[in-house]
């Protein structure tokens, strides 16, 4: 057990949240991760309607009787009614992800759930903490999926934040492993997010083309789209992303973008496996992944390594 402030907060044993990770964060991986002792969330905003995530949150309920989240992307898609039924169903924890949090926050406090805020930036994490967020999870440009367009890396970000930020602050941003969970404590954070990671593991639905990709690249084969919209996003490279690209070279508009950045062209490769015919999320983090685990052997993981380099530094400071 690492013991910090959200683990305190959140009723876990180890300080470490899973990204929302559009169509991908279900029951299975949530409860995983929940039970491994990290908190586990599904994500709301990529089920069909109100009832599949009634559903969704009882079958976590069904695999874990650990603390879990819900998640929610912001600006893709109405979610009053997918955040009333989280709420009737009385989850613990609710995260904010990529837009506006104020229309939100108060109703999610009023019904008892801990409120979760992701930013890429000082501005919106002073914002959600006024709003009564109880933790302020910071994403550096390094991270997968769309990033906010301040393009400040994790380490700056995290620190930055961890100054001025008086509830739990968590890193996020191509964090994989238990050294990068050790600089995150040392700077003042009180744990971290992963995303791609948490992809790359046995209990995960992408399709294993998906995870074996990630296995496969580098930290320098990454990309960003989508920057021409305002809404940036880091992904692996395909022959579809190079196609999304060239138009945004020649300035084409939303409305002939879309067809080429719209979920289902994601849930094509990161589910059916259609990699060079859609795009997948990913961070810098990829060319930290060198397997699949079980969410349960990842955890273990970081732990092993968190205490092994927390005594390394501890030697270095007594050598001194």
């Amino acid at each position: 057990m690492i013991e910090t402030p959200l683990t305190r907060l959140l009723g876990i044993r180890r300080p470490i949240i899973q990204g929302g990770l559009a169509y991908l964060a279900r029951a299975e991986l949530a409860a995983a991760v929940s039970n491994a002792g990290g908190l586990g969330q599904i994500t709301a905003t990529t089920l069909p309607d109100a009832e599949a995530v009634t559903r969704e949150i009882a079958r976590v309920r069904e695999l874990t009787q650990a603390p879990f989240g819900v998640n929610f992307a912001l600006g893709h898609r109405p979610i009053d009614a997918l955040l009333d039924a989280a709420l009737d169903a009385a989850v613990p924890v609710v995260s904010l992800t990529g837009g506006n949090p104020e229309p939100y926050a108060e109703r999610i406090l009023a019904r008892g759930a801990k409120l979760m805020v992701l930013v890429a930036g000082v501005r919106a994490a002073k914002k959600a903490e006024a709003l009564g967020a109880s933790v302020v999870i910071g994403v550096g440009v390094e991270g997968g999926g769309h990033l906010g367009r301040d393009d400040v890396g994790t380490l700056v970000l995290t620190r930055r934040l961890a100054e001025i930020i008086k509830v739990p602050v968590v890193a996020s941003g191509g964090i994989a492993d238990g050294r990068q969970l050790v600089a995150a404590l040392a700077l003042g954070a009180a744990g971290v997010e992963m995303g791609t990671r948490f992809v790359a593991t046995r209990e995960c639905p992408a399709h294993p083309q998906y995870k074996e990709a990630l296995v496969r690249h580098e930290i320098h084969e990454t990309t960003v789209i989508e920057r021409s919209l305002g809404r940036p996003g880091r992904a692996l490279p395909s022959a579809h992303v190079a196609k999304i690209q060239d138009l945004e070279a020649q300035g084409a508009s939303v409305e002939e973008m879309l067809p080429l950045i719209r979920g289902e062209v994601n849930y094509r490769a990161a589910v059916d496996g259609e990699m060079e015919d859609g795009f997948v999320w990913a961070g810098q983090s990829t060319g930290l992944i060198d397997d699949i685990p079980t969410v349960g052997e990842l955890l273990d993981r970081i732990e092993q390594e968190a205490r092994e380099g927390m005594a390394v530094l501890l030697t270095m400071i007594a050598e001194r």
